[in-house]
């Protein structure tokens, strides 16, 4: 049996990361050993061009999955995916920013810590001025 690192949590995904959607096959096709639906509390989500942006906001839900990466793919996915987003750790004026936050697993309630990619601070206060909030956090049903 092989043991999970601690370090390598679950992402939680909310737009085009999402199965069925452009980045799923092109980034995590092959690469994963389970995808759940999941839910992010104290988010809420804006419609950016072409993909959306969680932005962290008291009483909001982002919609989404909880995707747990295969050990063997997972530090080149992590590479990847910061790459994809725009991540640079550490600097407050990346497109995204990747955090921990405790997601929601639907199948059974649980909380699970998951690498979460919410907008960067410079972003955020853009959206948050005059971003297109999508309404129920779902960006698959916008």
């Amino acid at each position: 049996m092989t043991t999970r690192n601690p370090h390598h949590l679950p992402f939680f995904v909310y737009g085009t990361l999402r199965p069925g959607e452009i980045n799923h096959d092109a980034c995590l096709r092959g690469r994963t050993q389970a995808e759940e639906p999941g839910l992010l509390d104290g988010a809420v989500l804006y419609d950016g061009p072409g993909y959306p942006y969680a932005v962290e906001a008291p009483g909001g839900e982002v919609h989404g999955e909880l995707v747990t990466a295969r050990p063997e793919s997972y530090d080149r996915l992590l590479l990847e995916l910061d790459e994809l987003e725009e991540c640079v750790p550490g600097d407050p004026a990346s497109l995204y920013v990747r955090v921990e936050r405790d997601v929601v697993r639907l199948r059974d309630g649980a909380a699970v810590r998951a690498w979460v990619y919410v907008a960067g601070p410079v972003v955020a206060g853009k959206l948050r001025a005059d971003g297109r909030r999508i309404t129920g956090g779902d960006w698959l049903a916008r």
